[in-house]
């Protein structure tokens, strides 16, 4: 039996590519975002596509049931869809703090709760939350961004043992620096928001040390290949990392004490 799989933020990016591998190696992949139009290059491969804004309850609980009434089963949740909204702390409005963390942490917990009753009936099923190495670690200028990340890995670490005794895994899938739109949507976000405040000097700086290491990120198709990785293995580890600067990041956040992580991050931007 094809494995049945809903991916969010299919449109671009490491969403849309995890599409396009997994529906050229057997699944039936059910690709979500908001504008479809975006998608019609997976529509051409094979991946259903669905309109889902995973920040309107109706939106997301009319894809699922669109998907359920369709294949009467779901095997794998991908929850992608995310984005990085940048900005000193102080300046981002609450009301886009509060959209941030809509977008990136209860639009996966939405789609979490509709799929987990049929993943129970089924006593079976593979839950993978894109989170970040910025879900380990924070930058200044991303506080927003870091804590929707953050609660997302705490929210998946809690969700991991409690849907365990019904046969379900959690997986959180952590990627470094990848080619992506995300980091021109965050570091727009960051010139916008704080590039005419008290902060203008750390955000020019900072866009500087991210600009200069846009040429070394991989290409989203190793994220994919990470994920497919995880849903097929018997056993899956919580959580992969891959994607430029990933390893070494999150090993110096293990190794190194708080005044000595904070003297490495703020180097790149002093």
């Amino acid at each position: 039996m094809k494995k049945v799989v809903l991916i969010t933020g299919a449109s671009a990016g490491m969403g849309m590519e995890t599409a396009k591998l997994l529906v050229q190696n057997g699944y039936i992949v059910y690709g979500a975002a908001r504008r479809v139009d975006k998608m019609l290059e997976i529509s051409k491969l094979g991946v259903k596509t669905i309109q889902m804004d995973v920040t309107d309850e109706d939106s997301v609980e009319n894809g699922v049931a669109e998907l359920m009434a369709a294949e009467g089963r779901i095997d794998v949740l991908i929850n992608n869809a995310g984005f990085g909204s940048y900005g000193a702390i102080e300046d981002v409005s609450i009301r886009e703090a509060t959209y941030q963390l809509d977008v990136n942490l209860f639009g996966a917990a939405r789609l979490i709760q509709l799929v987990l009753p049929y993943m129970r009936q089924q006593q079976s099923g593979k839950i993978v939350n894109i989170s970040s190495v910025g879900g380990k670690m924070a930058t200044p200028l991303g506080g927003w961004y870091h804590a929707s990340k953050f609660a997302l890995e705490g929210l998946s670490d809690s969700l991991r043992n409690e849907v365990k005794p019904f046969g379900i895994d959690v997986i959180v899938i952590e990627p470094g620096g990848v080619k992506s739109e995300w980091g021109e949507i965050a570091f727009a976000s960051l010139m916008k928001v704080s590039g005419h405040t008290a902060y203008k000097t750390m955000a020019n700086k900072f866009a500087d040390a991210f600009k200069a290491t846009e040429g070394k990120n991989p290409e989203p198709i190793i994220i994919a290949e990470l994920i497919r990785k995880a849903i097929e293995a018997r056993k899956p580890k919580a959580r992969y990392i891959a994607g430029y600067m990933a390893r070494p990041a999150i090993f110096m956040k293990k190794l190194l004490s708080d005044s000595l992580m904070d003297k490495v991050i703020m180097s790149q931007v002093n």
